[in-house]
């Protein structure tokens, strides 16, 4: 007796077929199953309860920037390893991992764009990149970002989503809050716009440098925004905090944030922010 051939699609009433790993992403918001692919063209909004999941640093480009087009600055500062430091693992096997891993040489990119047709120094971090930490290299690309576009006077708008600073550089990545902070003093010099934009997550270092100094900050919904994390406060205070602590909306009612915008709104907001702010328009 011959048996037919049975492909997948031919399978019993009952019996599992694998679709493959990757097709369904579970929201974390509402714990709704979408396909990846329906999910990446609403650029990670769930449209179920408008979860805003992690967006990839080249989809970030597609949405904000006109055509997509970013001419980068300063790719070719590369981090070293000045401490030799190993956790472990050398230092220098951990960036060439992220180097593999996200295509990038740190975890920032920066450069000229354009955003509803008004000229911009454009940053963003890259938080598959060591979960977006600032070493040496990140300090000094924010702060070329705000001097060459202080020098062009164009605004700065710089998308925030880091873990802090670079434990691996030890005070020389401290120092990068200094450097970036000192940057940005000489930028508004300029009189021109800094907008920041804080992502979740924007934490340690980068959260108590320049992410909370922009003209205006700008925070997605329900981005974790803070210095230390909930956790190790509440070991530290010995209490327990208000509900939706360091998140956007309380941080809104507390006066550290000047507007939530859900992500299908940015760009256009970015850019009467950009209008509204520059004075005698932009050049």
């Amino acid at each position: 007796m011959t048996l037919p051939d049975k492909t997948p699609a031919q399978a019993r009433p009952g019996e599992k077929r694998s679709l493959g790993q990757g097709v369904f992403h579970k929201c974390e918001g509402c714990g709704a199953v979408v396909t990846r692919e329906r999910l990446a063209e609403a650029f990670n909004v769930c449209g179920a309860c408008g979860w805003h999941h992690v967006l990839p640093v080249d989809r970030w480009r597609e949405l904000l920037l006109d055509e997509a087009a970013l001419e980068r600055w300063d790719e070719h500062i590369a981090p070293t390893d000045p401490l030799e430091f190993d956790d472990g693992k050398p230092y220098r096997e951990r960036l060439a991992r992220a180097q593999r891993t996200t295509s990038r040489t740190d975890a920032i990119e920066i450069g000229r764009a354009r955003i509803g047709g008004h000229p911009v120094g454009y940053g963003c971090f890259v938080f598959g990149f060591m979960g977006g930490s600032m070493g040496s290299v990140v300090g000094e690309r924010i702060a070329r970002l705000f001097e060459r576009s202080a020098a062009e006077r164009m605004a700065v708008i710089l998308l925030h989503a880091s873990g802090g600073a670079r434990m691996q550089e030890g005070i020389l990545s401290l120092m990068q809050m200094a450097k970036t902070v000192a940057a940005l003093r000489r930028f508004r010099d300029a009189g021109r716009p800094f907008l920041s934009v804080l992502l979740h997550p924007t934490t340690g270092g980068v959260a108590a440098s320049t992410a909370l100094l922009g003209d205006v900050n700008v925070a997605e919904p329900n981005a974790l925004i803070g210095f230390a994390g909930p956790r190790v406060i509440e070991s530290t205070l010995r209490t327990t905090l208000p509900e939706g602590f360091q998140r956007s909306d309380f941080l809104l009612e507390h006066g550290m944030v000047d507007l939530i915008v859900p992500r299908p709104n940015l760009k256009a907001t970015l850019a009467h922010l950009v209008e509204l702010l520059t004075p005698g328009g932009t050049p």
